[in-house]
């Protein structure tokens, strides 16, 4: 499986469309984890390249991710997560630095799976394995093998349900329910009436929730939106 924690041996590199992916110097660990911009020293500021490699480093991961969660194909991955990072290079001039990186980065990355979607014929998710793999640790204790499988299974439930939404509703779910952003956040990232944003949720819990229930082998809620 393709890991995404190492950007540099999965993704490819257009060097003349956004240098400084291709070639940056190295920032602090702790610096690029926090995903925060390097403080300014004594004369010294950090360049907008500088910059960029921070933000690409720190959040790469959840970048290629949230495509994976929006239902685009593992082996669009690589290229996708290029073109969402050629647009934060494009626009990182603009954007606020004092506001959190993660949902501006799921707005760009929407809008490029949506890109995508649309220039599709037909368009449907491939299943894959987001866990990592803990071989090691897996036969070192029974227990911790039956858990892990445990785990594969509910993330491999929770990916083929996620399958039932348009990108609509599966964008605003993934933001509400699994990273954890509030509605008025929502409509702002995906650029829609609030209202829009309470609508789509709901349908989405009412599908996700019937989907989930007829994968363990229960009938169908009734009434649910489809």
């Amino acid at each position: 499986m393709t890991d995404p924690s190492r950007p540099t041996q999965t993704h490819r590199v257009d060097a003349a469309a956004s240098p400084a992916l291709a070639d940056a110097p190295r920032q602090p660990a702790a610096l690029a984890l926090s995903g925060a911009t390097p403080p300014r020293g004594e004369g010294v500021g950090i360049t907008l390249a500088e910059r960029f490699v921070v933000l690409y480093r720190a959040h790469f991961e959840y970048v290629w991710r949230t495509l994976r969660k929006l239902g685009m194909r593992e082996a669009d991955l690589p290229d996708l997560t290029h073109d969402v990072f050629v647009v934060v290079h494009r626009k990182l001039e603009a954007y606020d630095a004092t506001r959190p990186a993660k949902p501006w980065l799921f707005g760009i990355a929407f809008r490029v799976a949506l890109d995508r979607r649309r220039k599709m014929s037909s368009w449907r998710e491939t299943l894959v394995d987001e866990m990592p793999a803990s071989a090691a640790a897996a036969s070192a204790s029974p227990a911790l093998a039956e858990e892990h499988l445990a785990a594969r299974d509910a993330h491999a439930l929770v990916m083929r349900a996620l399958d039932v939404l348009d990108l609509d509703k599966r964008s605003t779910f993934v933001l509400h329910e699994m990273d954890g952003v509030n509605a008025p956040d929502i409509a702002q990232i995906l650029d829609v009436p609030l209202n829009t944003v309470y609508s789509r949720l709901r349908a989405a819990r009412e599908l996700f929730s019937a989907e989930i229930h007829r994968l363990h082998g229960g009938p169908t809620a009734k009434g649910g939106a489809r």
